[in-house]
C-alpha cells in the first residue's frame, strides 16, 4: 500500500498509530474512569497495553461454559482457514462435510505451514476420528440434533450459501456463513427472513468487524484525528502471471481435464480422487453444479461466483463503510474486464480486472451520519483489483485533511500527521507525534521524543505472516459461541426504539447484506458500463427491492 515509505519510515507510522491510540484512550480514561476500557492502563509511567479482544468484545465471561458443538459444511480454502484459528474451547466441531475428497482429507491433514491447521493438529488425531464427515449437507442437517450440534458454519461456493443456510436454520440451527453472504441481494433478504422466522443467529464472516487492529483504527478516525476524510483508496492486487508447474502437485492428477496455464488459486487442477467420486454427471448436477470444472473451479464462473468483487472486494469496501460510519453509499461506476486470462489460459466468465470508483455521503451530506445540509459534501473510495502485478498487496488508505492513515494486510497501521503551513517539520513521514488538543478536539502534534508509552497494535515485524491476534477469524467465532449461549429464542430478532432488544452479531445480516449491495451492484455498472445510483430500498431487509431485478445484464446466469 505503502509505495515510498522506507523501512525507518515505517517504523514511524508504525509508533505513531500506537502512540495516537494509547494517548486517546489515557485522555478519555481521565474523564470517564469507569469507561471499559479500549486499552488497558498500566500503573508504571502510563504505558498502555491492548485490551484482549474477549474483554473488547465483551465475551470475556465465557469461562465455565462449554464448547458449542457445530458442523461445517464447505471444507476448501475459507473452510480450512476458519477451522484453523478456531478456538476449542469456543466451538467443538463435530460434523464436516464436503463433496470433494480431496477438501475431506485436507480438513483434517491441514497444511504444513500457513493458517490451515488441520482438524488433526487442533484436536490430535485420536480425538479428530470422532468427527464425522458426510458429503451431503442435507444428510449432516438430518443428523444435526442427534449429534448435538447447534451451529452451522457454512464456507461453500457462492451461489449455495443461500439454500445451505436457509435450511439450517430451518432445522432451528445458528448460521455463520462466509462472505459474500449471498449470489443475489434477494437471497440475502431470504436468509434475514430465515433467521428472523426461525429465531436462530445468522453471522456473516466478514472478519475486520472483530479484529483488533481495525478497531484500534476506527477508534483514532472517530476521534477526529485525522480530520475530515475525503478520500479512501482500497485494493487487494496479486499476480498470477507466472506457468503453472504440474510437478508441485502432491495429489495425483485426473486425465482428460485442460491443465491450468498460470498458477493461480481460483484455476486449480482437477485431482484424480475428486474427478473418480464425481465421475456421475447426475450427482455432480445434484450438488449444484453443472461440471467438475464448474464445482473446482466455481469462482471463475459468474452462476457461481461474484467476481473480484465479492471475493476480494467485498473486505475493503466493507473496510471502508466501517470507517465511515457505515452510511449508504449513493452511487458506483467501475470498469472491468477480462484483459489478461482467455481460452487455453485460465479462461473464465469473470473479469481478471476491476477499478470502481464509489460515491459514499460524507459528514455533512444529507444522507450522511449527521444528516446535514451540504448535497456536495461526497467521499470518493477507489477500489483497484488485478492479477498480474503485486508490487502493492491489499490494504485501504484513508486520506484526512489532517493526517493519514494506511492499513496494510490486515497486519499493520501507519499513521501520518499532514504538514502546517509555516511550520517547518509539522508532519509528513518521518515526524513522530503525540496527541494533544485544539478547540477541545484530538489533534496530532509533533514531538522530538516519544509520549509516555504506546501500545503493541500492529503484527511485530519479525512475528508470523498469520497473526490471529490482530485478524478477526477467531474472536468472530468466539463471540458466534457466546452470543448463541446468551441468546434468547423468545425475544429472537425483535427490536425496540430502533434496536435490537439482545445483542447480536456484529456483522448480522442486514450489515452484510449492504456488503453485498455495494459488490454486486459494482458488477453490474462494471458489466453494463453506466453509473448506478443505490436505492435504499435495496438496503431494507423488509422490502423485496433488489438491484439485480433492475440492473443486472446477466440475471438469466444466476438461477
Amino acid at each position: 500500500m505503502a509505495l515510498d515509505l522506507t523501512p525507518e519510515q515505517k517504523a514511524v507510522g508504525r509508533t505513531n498509530f500506537a502512540q495516537a491510540a494509547a494517548d486517546i484512550e489515557r485522555a478519555r480514561q481521565a474523564k470517564e474512569p469507569t469507561r471499559r476500557t479500549f486499552l488497558s492502563t498500566a500503573a508504571a509511567a502510563g504505558a498502555v497495553v491492548p485490551l484482549s479482544a474477549a474483554a473488547y468484545f465483551g465475551y470475556d465471561s465465557w469461562k465455565g461454559n462449554k464448547a458449542v458443538k457445530a458442523a461445517l459444511i464447505g471444507c476448501g480454502d475459507e473452510g480450512g482457514v476458519l477451522i484453523g484459528d478456531h478456538n476449542p474451547e469456543f466451538l467443538e466441531f463435530v460434523s464436516v462435510c464436503d463433496v470433494r475428497p480431496f477438501n475431506q482429507k485436507r480438513i483434517f491433514t491441514g497444511e504444513p505451514t500457513g493458517p490451515r491447521k488441520g482438524l488433526d493438529k487442533i484436536y490430535g488425531k485420536e480425538t479428530a476420528k470422532g468427527i464425522k464427515v458426510y458429503d451431503d449437507y442435507k444428510k449432516l442437517i438430518e443428523e444435526a440434533k442427534s449429534r448435538g450440534v447447534e451451529a452451522v458454519v457454512i464456507a461453500t461456493p457462492l451461489h449455495l450459501h443461500e439454500p445451505m443456510a436457509v435450511e439450517c436454520m430451518d432445522a432451528g440451527l445458528h448460521v455463520l456463513c462466509e462472505k459474500l453472504m449471498a449470489r443475489t441481494i434477494s437471497k440475502c433478504k431470504s436468509m434475514i427472513k430465515a433467521a428472523k422466522d426461525n429465531n436462530v443467529l445468522l453471522n456473516i464472516g466478514h472478519q475486520r468487524h472483530y479484529s483488533m487492529l481495525y478497531a484500534h483504527a476506527l477508534e483514532i478516525v472517530n476521534s477526529g484525528l485525522i480530520g475530515d476524510i475525503k478520500h479512501i483508496r482500497a485494493l487487494w492486487h496479486r499476480n498470477n502471471s507466472w506457468p503453472y508447474d504440474p510437478k508441485s502437485e502432491k495429489e495425483p492428477l485426473a486425465t482428460g481435464y485442460e491443465l491450468p496455464y498460470y498458477r493461480d488459486g481460483w484455476c486449480k487442477p482437477i485431482y484424480k480422487s475428486d474427478a473418480e467420486a464425481l465421475k456421475d454427471p447426475a450427482k455432480v448436477k445434484e450438488y449444484g453444479f453443472k461440471s467438475i470444472e464448474e464445482l473446482c473451479r466455481w469462482r471463475l464462473y459468474n452462476r457461481t461466483g461474484g467476481g473480484l468483487m465479492a471475493e476480494l472486494g467485498s473486505h475493503q469496501l466493507d473496510a471502508s463503510s466501517i470507517f465511515l460510519g457505515k452510511v449508504k453509499p449513493l452511487a458506483v461506476y467501475g470498469y472491468g474486464g477480462k484483459n489478461f486470462y482467455g481460452p487455453g489460459k485460465n479462461d473464465r466468465e469473470s473479469d481478471d480486472g476491476v477499478y470502481c470508483t464509489f460515491e459514499f455521503p460524507g459528514k455533512d451530506h444529507p444522507s450522511g451520519k449527521f444528516g446535514g445540509k451540504n448535497p456536495d459534501d461526497v467521499v470518493i473510495v477507489t477500489y483497484s483489483s488485478f492479477n498480474t502485478n503485486s508490487f502493492e498487496d491489499y490494504g485501504e488508505c484513508l486520506m484526512g485533511s489532517r493526517g493519514t492513515m494506511v492499513v496494510e494486510k490486515e497486519a499493520d497501521v501507519y499513521l501520518y500527521k499532514e504538514n502546517e503551513p509555516g511550520k517547518a517539520k509539522s508532519g509528513g513521514k518521518d515526524t513522530t507525534v503525540t496527541v494533544g488538543t485544539t478547540g477541545g478536539k484530538p489533534a496530532m502534534e509533533a514531538a522530538s521524543t516519544w509520549g509516555a508509552g504506546g501500545a503493541a497494535i500492529s503484527k511485530g515485524v519479525s512475528g508470523p505472516a498469520w497473526d490471529t491476534e490482530v485478524r478477526g477469524y477467531r474472536s468472530e467465532m468466539e463471540h458466534f459461541a457466546y452470543l448463541i449461549k446468551k441468546w434468547d429464542p423468545k425475544k429472537g430478532w425483535a427490536k425496540k426504539d430502533g434496536k435490537y432488544e439482545q445483542e447480536v452479531p456484529r456483522c448480522h445480516g442486514e450489515i452484510a447484506m449492504a456488503d453485498a449491495i455495494l459488490a454486486l451492484t459494482a458488477n453490474m455498472s462494471m458489466a453494463a458500463k453506466k453509473r448506478i445510483e443505490f436505492d435504499p430500498a435495496w438496503f431494507d431487509a423488509d422490502k423485496p427491492d433488489n438491484p439485480e431485478a433492475i440492473h443486472d445484464p446477466q440475471g438469466k446466469t444466476l438461477s
